[in-house]
């Protein structure tokens, strides 16, 4: 099945049914979405884009000129525009795509994420009923109204609005309620007080390897690459518990399969995304870096 596209003469291609469909209703409501990846991520910049040579876009934290039609620069690239999500710069994308995301702050709303049963039950305690959507562990809290993002405000509790994005699970169940203050005074007190307490696009999921970092690697790119995917599954699939050991397994093995090449092989790309995969299954990033770091260190 595909979903109806314009002509290839108008710069559009067939599209195949799912997180496309439900992507381009969710796109005509004012809701802008983009495809993740294997491990929850956005999907790596293009090559003109690779280490944000681009300058980045111009709604990131760090304003650019990258007017880029790719699905490059993570949470910044999602869009309501349907001729860019059916594009033939996002097809491979969409074909490809683990789930959707959508932004919670372009779309004028603040994403509570609850991880798990303690985190529900606080905030039945302490926060205003609103619509909520059921998780893998917990609950997504949807207020209407627009603020930071920061993770880690509280055990088992980030804020997702602004520069960054959240999982499409479903309309949810309930009256929207507009963005209570008890809610902005999780990040304000976050700021104040909690090492961990960080924009959710922190972590830079932009980084990608390519054969520019790796001039003296003996691997092909597919080789990498194909590697790299498979071991950001399995830190994904530890969302319960073991992500950061995965990690640093995963570097320890990705590490070890370039010991005869003469280098760079641009590791430290590498690693970046390990990372990425890490923090966005509630890795603290200290953590994180810490276990990738020892990995790649114990490959010999």
């Amino acid at each position: 099945m595909t979903h109806p596209t314009r002509s290839r003469r108008d710069g559009l291609v067939p599209q195949p049914a799912g997180h496309l469909v439900t992507a381009l209703i969710l796109a005509a409501k004012g809701v802008p979405v983009l495809p993740l990846r294997a491990g929850k991520l956005p999907f790596g910049n293009c090559r003109a884009c690779a280490h944000n040579a681009c300058g980045g876009r111009p709604h990131m934290k760090d304003p650019g000129p990258c007017r880029c039609p790719a699905p490059c620069h993570g949470w910044a690239s999602a869009t309501t525009d349907p001729h860019t999500l059916v594009s033939p710069e996002w097809a491979s994308s969409w074909r490809h795509a683990a789930t959707l995301a959508y932004h919670p702050g372009g779309a004028g709303l603040t994403v509570v994420d609850l991880d798990n049963t303690d985190a529900v039950t606080w905030a039945r305690d302490h926060l205003p009923p609103t619509r909520t959507v059921a998780t893998t562990r917990g609950e997504h809290w949807l207020y209407f109204g627009r603020m930071s993002s920061a993770n880690a405000v509280r055990p088992g509790v980030d804020i997702k609005s602004s520069m960054a994005y959240a999982r499409w699970l479903g309309p949810g169940n309930g009256q929207m309620a507009p963005l209570p203050d008890a809610v902005r005074a999780l990040v304000v007190r976050g700021e104040a007080t909690s090492s961990l307490a960080a924009v959710a696009s922190s972590v830079d999921t932009t980084t990608v390897w390519d054969r520019s970092v790796a001039t003296g690697c003996r691997h092909t790119e597919r080789y990498v690459r194909t590697g790299l995917e498979r071991g950001l599954a399995l830190v994904g699939a530890r969302a319960e518990s073991g992500a950061g050991t995965q990690a640093f397994a995963v570097a320890r093995f990705l590490a070890h399969q370039h010991i005869g090449c003469p280098g760079p092989c641009g590791l430290d790309a590498l690693a970046e995304e390990i990372v990425a995969a890490a923090v966005a299954v509630d890795v603290p990033e200290p953590y994180a870096r810490r276990a990738v770091t020892n990995g790649l260190s114990h490959a010999a």
